[in-house]
C-alpha cells in the first residue's frame, strides 16, 4: 500500500507540475512584458497624426508617446526616471527633428516635403504622456496625391507600435491604423464638375463655364475596414489585464452553457461602453477605470478560490465588462473620428477585439476540460488563481498611487 501510495503521490505532482508550467510560462510572460515602472494597462507603443490640408498650408500634428522617444534616443532620458521632461526635450531638439526626418515622410506627387518645424510640446492622452510636434508643409491643390509614410520601429519585426492617422480636406476625411508592414497612407485630390443655374434657368455649362469644387479619396495600401480590425486585435493582445481577467474566469470548472454566457456577457457589455465612451456619452477617469480593471481581476481570481459553487458568473462579468470597455475606447477616443465613419471603425475595432477572444477560449476549453478530469485540478485553480491574484493586486497599487 506504501509502495501505490508512494507511486500515486508521483502521480499527482508529476501531472501538477505538467499543468502548473504553462501557467508558470504564461505568469512570466506577462511579468517580462509588463514594465514596473508605468501603470498603463496597454503595453503598446502608439501615436497619433493629425493631417489638415487646404490650399494655403499643410498642417500636421504628430503625436508619440514619450516612452518610445525614450527608447529610440539614447540618452534622452537624463535622470533615468522614464519621464520625458520639458528640459529634456529643449536639450535634444536636434536629436528629435532628426528622428522625425528618418521617421515620418509627407509626400506629394511623390515629392517628399520639407516642413517647418513651428513647436513642440509634452501632452497627456488618457492617462498617457506624448511629445506633439507640430509641422507646416506647403499648401496642396486639387489633382495631387498626398502621401504619408511612418517609418517608426520598421526594422522591429516584434513590435506592437500604431499610428491612429486622420486627415482632413475641405471637409472630407480619411481614417486609418497604420501598422507593421502596412505604414503609407494615400489620398488622392480630385476635381468634381459641378454645374450653376442662372436665374433664367439656363446653366452656367451652357456659357462654357464650370464651378469647380475639389474633392478628396483616401486610397491607403490596406483597406481602412481591415486596419481598425487589426486595431482590435493588437489592443487586446497587448491588453495583458484583459487577458488576464478573461483566464481567471474560464479557470473555474463550468458547464459550457456558462462558459457561453460569461463570454456573452463580456462582449455585449464592453460593446456597449466601448461605444458609448468613444462617442463622448460615457467618460471616466483613466486612473478610476484603470484601477478598477485591475481590481476586476483580483475579484475573480478569489471567487475562484474561496467559492464553493460558481453559477451566475455572467452578472458580474456583466458588470466588470462595462468597464473594460472603457480601457478598450482609449485608443480610438483620442482619434476623434468623425461621426460619419465611426459606425465602421466601432464594428471593425470589436470584431478584432472579438476574434482573439473567441480563439483564446476555443484553445482554452479543450485544455481546461482535460484538466477539470485530474484529480489535483483543485489545486492547479488554486494556485493558478493565487498567482493572478498577485499580479492583479500589483497592478491595483500601482495604478492608485502612481
Amino acid at each position: 500500500m506504501n509502495i501505490f501510495s508512494g507511486e500515486n503521490r508521483r502521480g499527482q505532482t508529476s501531472t501538477i507540475y505538467r499543468f502548473c508550467i504553462p501557467i508558470f510560462l504564461f505568469v512570466m510572460f506577462i511579468s517580462c512584458v509588463f514594465q514596473p515602472f508605468t501603470a498603463e494597462a496597454h503595453a503598446y507603443s502608439a501615436s497619433y497624426t493629425k493631417i489638415t490640408m487646404d490650399p494655403t498650408k499643410t498642417e500636421v500634428v504628430f503625436s508619440i508617446d514619450t516612452l518610445s522617444i525614450i527608447e529610440l534616443i539614447d540618452g534622452i532620458d537624463k535622470n533615468k526616471d522614464w519621464v520625458l521632461q520639458q528640459s529634456e526635450i529643449d536639450q535634444e531638439k536636434h536629436h528629435i527633428e532628426e528622428l522625425l526626418t528618418e521617421g515620418i515622410a509627407l509626400d506629394k506627387d511623390n515629392k517628399e516635403q520639407t516642413p517647418e518645424l513651428e513647436k513642440m510640446k509634452i501632452v497627456k492622452k488618457s492617462n498617457k504622456i506624448f511629445l506633439s510636434v507640430y509641422l507646416k508643409y506647403p499648401g496642396v491643390s486639387p489633382g495631387e496625391t498626398i502621401s504619408f509614410n511612418d517609418g517608426f520601429y520598421a526594422n522591429d519585426p516584434t513590435t506592437n507600435y500604431v499610428n491612429l492617422l486622420s486627415a482632413n480636406y475641405q471637409g472630407e476625411t480619411s481614417e486609418t491604423a497604420l501598422q507593421g508592414d502596412n505604414r503609407t497612407w494615400t489620398m488622392l485630390l480630385t476635381e468634381v464638375q459641378q454645374e450653376q443655374q442662372t436665374d433664367s434657368g439656363q446653366t452656367v455649362q451652357d456659357h462654357y463655364q464650370k464651378k469647380t469644387q475639389p474633392a478628396a479619396y483616401a486610397q491607403p495600401t490596406t483597406s481602412t475596414w481591415f486596419s481598425f480590425f487589426k486595431l482590435g486585435m493588437m489592443h487586446i493582445l497587448t491588453g495583458y489585464d484583459h487577458l488576464l481577467f478573461l483566464l481567471a474566469l474560464l479557470l473555474r470548472k463550468q458547464t459550457f452553457k456558462q462558459y457561453a454566457a460569461i463570454v456573452t456577457s463580456f462582449t455585449i457589455a464592453h460593446s456597449i461602453t466601448l461605444t458609448l465612451s468613444v462617442l463622448g456619452l460615457v467618460t471616466l477617469p483613466s486612473r478610476f477605470v484603470e484601477a478598477t480593471i485591475a481590481f476586476s481581476i483580483c475579484y475573480v481570481a478569489v471567487e475562484n478560490i474561496f467559492k464553493k459553487k460558481i453559477r451566475h458568473r455572467w452578472t458580474i462579468t456583466f458588470l466588470f465588462g462595462l468597464i473594460h470597455g472603457l480601457g478598450f475606447a482609449t485608443l480610438l477616443r483620442e482619434m476623434a473620428i468623425p461621426k460619419k465613419d465611426l459606425a465602421v471603425s466601432l464594428i471593425n475595432f470589436n470584431l478584432g477585439i472579438e476574434a482573439v477572444q473567441l480563439t483564446i477560449v476555443l484553445l482554452l476549453l479543450p485544455l481546461l476540460t482535460y484538466m477539470f478530469k485530474q484529480k489535483v485540478s483543485g489545486k492547479i485553480v488554486r494556485y493558478g488563481s493565487i498567482i493572478i491574484v498577485v499580479l492583479g493586486a500589483i497592478w491595483l497599487v500601482q495604478r492608485l498611487i502612481f
